[in-house]
This record gives structure tokens, sequence and C-alpha cells, in this order.
């Protein structure tokens, strides 16, 4: 029989003039992490409260998931295995050149 462990998860979002804030709290037992993220609507933009939600909880998320890597390398290197090497993003955009 395999092995089962569940991790507690929290995801409170709050949402003050125009700024929706996103709090994940994860709790493994033996550690507990929280990821933030945030969204801002423009003044012009119409006014869809679900997508600052989705947006700041998306990025609470996903700062989450980027301490749960470094987390996990930092436990691989202490146990004498270097982490996998991690691909540099590709960055697409015009380049910022002097004039």
């Amino acid at each position: 029989m395999g092995k089962s462990t569940e991790w507690r998860v929290r995801l409170v979002l709050t949402e003050e003039d125009g700024t929706t804030r996103a709090r994940v709290e994860l709790d493994t037992g033996s550690r507990a992490l929280t990821g933030r993220g945030r969204a801002r609507r423009d003044p012009d933009d119409p006014d869809v409260p679900v997508i600052g939600d989705e947006l700041a909880a998306g990025r609470a998320l996903k700062d989450l998931a980027g301490q749960l890597i470094r987390l996990a390398d930092r436990d691989l290197a202490g146990a004498g295995v270097a982490p996998p090497p991690r691909e540099r993003p590709t960055v697409y955009g015009w380049a910022n050149e002097p004039a």
C-alpha cells in the first residue's frame, strides 16, 4: 500500500480601493509557508471583481510554488543530491538600448 499525506491550504482574498490581495497558507505538519499575491484594477477598467481574485490568487499560489521548489532544492542539497538544473526563462520584448 502506498503512502498518503494531506497538507492543509488556506486562501484568503481581500479587496480595498481597487487592489485585491491574496494570502495562501500551507501547513505541511512540519512546516508552514505563506504565499502572497496582488492585483490592482486600473480605474479605467470595468469593475469585475472575479478577475482581481483570480489574478491575486494565482500570483499567491505561484509564489508558494516557488517557495516549495526552493525548499525541495535545499533539502536535496542537504541530502547530498544536487538539484536539477533550471532553464532560464525566455524573455520576449524589445531590448532596452541607449539611443
